[in-house]
């Protein structure tokens, strides 16, 4: 499989779930500037969209949304309890744990980086944004992950999104809880592999 990424994006996501199931991957980086790839093709033929993670199967099929890619590769091995089986309530559950990070968390912390934010747009995206960071505090408590004891491909996704908040200029440190739970998240052993290979640390 072919995972076009930019380092650090919110295609480390997949990247650490693939590494944590398990899987090999073959990553490709996309300057997404250019929308050419480390090869030198054509991102847009890839994706058309122009963003990151796409994900292109054994089988030739390109996937391009998170939630939807950390589901496949969760998938392939469900032995690593990364994506609960389909049909059962935990699924349901864990689906709506990456809805809400993809539709909540991701888009509030991607605003931060749009070159046209103004400071009244800021403040707006910030009240949004710590409500939202507050119910999850609360939500998350002293659980080491969002489902409990097992750490699942929602807790991939939470731990990159978060990790924009230094970038970004947004004081993560007002949420205790969620600190931790990054801090807790960083040092897995394969998600060390997955930064490492990334060169983020």
């Amino acid at each position: 499989m072919d995972l076009y990424y930019k380092a650090g994006a919110c295609s480390l996501a997949p990247h650490i779930v693939a590494v944590e199931a398990g899987l090999p991957l073959n990553t490709i980086s996309v300057d997404l500037g250019t929308k050419k790839d480390a090869t030198g093709g054509d991102y847009l033929a890839v994706n058309p969209k122009g963003y990151v993670p796409a994900l292109r199967t054994d089988a030739g099929v390109v996937l391009t949304e998170v939630g939807a890619i950390l589901q496949y590769l969760g998938d392939i091995n469900p032995k690593a309890g990364l994506m609960p089986p389909a049909g059962t309530a935990a699924r349901v559950k864990q689906q709506e744990w990456l809805f809400f990070i993809s539709t909540e968390i991701h888009k509030g912390m991607g605003a931060f980086f749009n070159p046209m934010m103004t400071p009244d747009w800021r403040k707006g995206v910030e009240a949004t944004l710590g409500r939202r960071l507050a119910w999850l505090e609360k939500t998350l408590g002293d659980g080491p992950y969002l489902s409990g004891e097992t750490f699942t491909a929602a807790d991939a996704y939470l731990f990159v999104v978060l990790n924009w908040a230094k970038v970004a200029g947004y004081d993560l440190d007002k949420f205790p809880k969620l600190v931790a739970f990054r801090k807790r998240v960083s040092e897995r052993p394969k998600v060390q592999e997955a930064l490492k290979a990334e060169g983020l640390i």
